[in-house]
């Protein structure tokens, strides 16, 4: 495979086994040059096309098929693919969630729960104050306080890549969502469209308690 099209595989976004596999050693501009050139052009399209273009090129591998110039094969392939492209390519007006960093839940006694947990699940406490405790979870943590209207789900929170505060809230805002108050550059919560509480920050924040 030439570096031009090694090059162009790779951008596209597809995983290189399956690649090789659907375009083959490419070694003149026939069907599978185009190939690429669709999946190219597929992931660098906004979200918000990529539907309506990945029907496109679907009609084309097909129309292709029944011409003859695709085996069922390397239909079969081509499409697989296509599919394993569009899951692979990032959406680029949004964030990059890498982990489920905590979640926290209310409860009417604290000390109860917390030891519960740790208890049956061997959760080290990890920091805790009068009203909040939180449990280790491998890399992750449970997060226990005690507030009226427990016990429930308080919210939950997303470890993002290259987090910055700013250009998150930039984001959100842009989607008409609304920042919760006692938000920080290091982390801030807002609501969902379903109404869940969502904290935001990075993969390595290790929460606070407070007094």
């Amino acid at each position: 495979m030439g570096n031009r099209y090694r090059r162009a595989v790779l951008v596209s976004g597809l995983p290189r086994a399956v690649a090789v596999a659907t375009f083959g050693t490419i070694t003149s501009t026939g069907n599978n040059v185009r190939q690429i050139r669709f999946a190219l052009k597929y992931n660098f399209r906004p979200p918000r096309q990529r539907k309506g273009y990945m029907q496109l090129i679907i009609d084309k591998l097909i129309g292709d098929f029944e011409r003859g110039a695709l085996s069922r094969r390397q239909l079969a392939v081509s499409l697989a693919a296509l599919v394993t492209g569009a899951q692979a390519a990032p959406s680029r007006s949004g964030m990059h969630a890498v982990s489920l960093n905590h979640v926290t839940v209310r409860v009417p006694d604290v000390h109860r729960t917390s030891q519960f947990y740790q208890e049956l699940f061997g959760m080290p406490l990890k920091q805790h104050s009068e009203k909040t405790h939180i449990l280790g979870v491998g890399k992750s943590f449970f997060g226990i306080e005690q507030k009226d209207g427990g016990p429930a789900l308080d919210h939950y929170d997303f470890g993002i890549a290259g987090f910055n505060a700013d250009r998150a809230a930039a984001k959100l805002k842009a989607r008409n969502l609304t920042l919760e108050p006692g938000g920080t550059k290091e982390s801030f919560k807002f609501r969902d469209p379903d109404g869940f509480l969502v904290q935001l920050n990075g993969p390595g924040y290790v929460g606070h308690v407070g007094s």
